[in-house]
């Protein structure tokens, strides 16, 4: 029952909208009154779904928030990612995908209000959970905590996020009611100190007229909050009566709030594709709902992990790497289709919101097949680097980490010149995350993070080149494991008990392909090593596709200059490819891989997302 006593926190906290098409406005008071969010003194439950402008073309961003509005969500939530908007430090990024302010107030333009993540942590199986990998340049940082070296760019982050941001609040005319604290501290640390500056942070950069919360497990409230900030709780599929009871008795006579309800799941490589109980969801929504209680969808609508942005988990000392896809088994797909759970779920929630009509979703987005082409050219990657005009070396006595050469994402080459013959275990025990190895250009062996293989045996020569190639898988995004999360090699290699010293690295961002001298295939043949290759096809109609890149075993793929990875071991076996990357004529190919077995591309109308390979 609501209490006759209004409490305000900051000024302003938790709003709504009582329809769909009142947008909101200056003069709005949101409070908290009793155990129940109010806007303007009525009674208000967030209803609200998760989505990332950043793994959503912004050409689609409209499609997805209409289809957000017709499922009866009344708020969108969606994390900002530092790592994407300041690739370099001091240089940021706002444009196109990554213009956060033009997703917000599209979201206000739809009828949504937005709760907004801004970290600096993001966690959300992304890259280093958001941070950026330029942090890791320097061995002595410790992320997530109050180490100068990482306070002073969070700090000069936040305040810069807040110039975007700040003034789309609620009380300054924009849609965003809720600023969330840090992620989920509580399953990283209990360092209260750490948590009070970012809360404080946050206010200095003008994040001060919008509820403050923090978001946690039931079991690790009492480590990842502060008691002047609002607590949520973040749960999956059949734990909702246990951790509610959790928070209500961390926090008794407080609103309600499930900040993650986890609809679905996320991939790894290697690993089948995760789906999960509508029905079961359905009714465990209406139960809370029927409560009266707030709560965010995780995912709405996943989409996609674009570039090298996919993360890894460590669980039980296991690396497991994200696929590219962030499908999430989600009320609508990857690419925008509503699945059985958006009309699952816009039926309960149309049950708890009798007096609105809900929008009728948008049609369906146009899909197109790209016909099999040929793959007509290539480039050795050991030419290009004999020829020296695609990667400088550096010399280095041993090898070092990508984040010391200035790289971020991409593959990395170490070089060297055995200087005497030996035979046994090649150990690479600092190796970040998979490696194939080649004598004098040869294929000897993979080392993988992933099944824990950091040994080939070796015979080598005298004067025999060794090259290491390393991608970097991703890097973790949970735990305290991500703070040494340095891609490449980070450590010593050994050889038969003897370290291996006098390297040549090449760093391979893979930024630029435009000193590459590609060249025809013979036909029926392609290059049994690491290569580059690119092809074209042409298109009379635009329209979303899905390239199947079976046949092409580990790599990354740039459409029209959009690049995203791959890796035949699955489950994901196609790359989504949105219709606003491709154009009508000519659209170019590049790829690059460890191996190929093909020399073909097509483009499927449906993607295959569950279909594993070889391992």
């Amino acid at each position: 029952m609501i209490s006759r006593n209004i409490v305000l926190v900051g000024g302003l906290l938790f709003l709504s909208t009582v329809a769909f098409s009142q947008k909101p406005r200056v003069g709005h008071k949101f409070a908290i009154a009793g155990d129940r969010f109010v806007l303007d003194g009525k009674a208000f439950q967030i209803i609200s779904g998760e989505m990332h402008y950043a793994r959503i073309p912004h050409e689609y961003w409209r499609d997805r928030l209409k289809k957000a509005r017709a499922m009866g969500l009344n708020t969108v939530s969606t994390y900002v990612f530092w790592n994407a908007h300041e690739p370099k430090p001091g240089v940021y990024d706002f444009s196109g995908s990554l213009d956060a302010a033009a997703f917000i107030r599209m979201a206000q333009e739809e009828g949504l209000f937005v709760i907004l993540r801004p970290g600096p942590y993001s966690c959300a199986e992304w890259d280093l959970g958001g941070f950026p990998a330029w942090l890791l340049a320097d061995p002595d940082i410790v992320l997530r905590s109050t180490d100068p070296k990482f306070l002073a760019p969070a700090g000069r982050w936040l305040k810069r996020l807040g110039q975007e941001l700040a003034p789309l609040q609620l009380a300054r005319g924009g849609p965003i009611l809720a600023v969330q604290v840090e992620n989920e501290y509580g399953s990283f640390g209990n360092d209260k100190s750490y948590l009070k500056w970012v809360r404080d942070t946050l206010r200095e950069a003008g994040f001060s007229d919008s509820l403050l919360f923090t978001a946690d497990g039931g079991d690790e409230l009492a480590a990842g909050t502060l008691p002047d900030v609002h607590a949520a709780v973040n749960f999956g599929p059949g734990e909702a009566k246990s951790e509610f009871a959790k928070l209500a008795k961390f926090r008794a006579g407080q609103p309600m709030f499930n900040s993650e309800y986890w609809d679905g799941w996320f991939d790894h490589w290697g690993e089948h594709h995760h789906t999960t109980d509508t029905a079961e969801q359905a009714k465990e929504i209406d139960w809370i709902l029927n409560q009266g209680y707030s709560i965010n969808l995780y995912m709405f609508h996943g989409g996609t992990s674009f570039a090298f942005m996919s993360g890894a988990n460590w669980d039980h000392n296991n690396y497991e790497p994200d696929v590219t896809s962030y499908d999430y088994d989600s009320p609508v797909s990857e690419s925008g289709v509503l699945t059985n759970k958006f009309y699952a779920f816009r039926e309960v929630i149309a049950k708890h919101r009798p007096n609105v009509t809900f929008p009728d979703p948008p049609a369906p987005l146009p899909v197109v097949e790209i016909p099999e082409f040929e793959v007509d050219k290539t480039a050795s990657l050991w030419d290009l680097i004999r020829d020296h005009g695609f990667a400088g070396g550096t010399h280095s006595e041993q090898p070092r980490n990508m984040e010391a050469f200035g790289q971020s994402y991409g593959y990395i080459l170490y070089r060297t010149t055995l200087e005497s013959s030996a035979s046994g275990d090649l150990i690479l025990p600092a190796l970040r995350s998979y490696a194939r190895v080649y004598l004098n250009g040869k294929l000897v062996g993979t080392a993988d993070r992933r099944r824990k293989q950091d040994r080939i045996q070796l015979q080598a020569r005298r004067d025999d080149q060794l090259d290491i190639l390393v991608e970097g898988t991703g890097r973790i995004n949970f735990s305290t494991k991500l703070r040494n999360e340095r891609q490449g090699i980070d450590g010593p290699v050994m050889l038969a008990g003897h370290e291996i010293t006098g390297f040549q690295v090449f760093p391979l961002p893979m930024e630029d392909f435009s000193k590459v001298d590609f060249a025809g295939i013979d036909p029926g043949k392609h290059s049994s090593g690491p290569a580059l290759y690119q092809g074209h096809f042409v298109l009379q109609t635009v329209g979303d596709t899905f390239l199947d890149t079976r046949g092409w075993g580990k790599g990354a793929a740039w459409i029209n200059g959009h690049v995203e990875r791959f890796w035949n071991v699955g489950p994901q076996q196609t790359l989504y490819v949105p219709a606003p990357w491709l154009r009508q004529g000519r659209n170019e190919v590049v790829i690059f891989t460890f191996a190929a077995k093909s020399a073909r591309l097509r483009g499927l109308r449906e993607p295959i997302l569950d279909e594993m390979g070889n391992q």
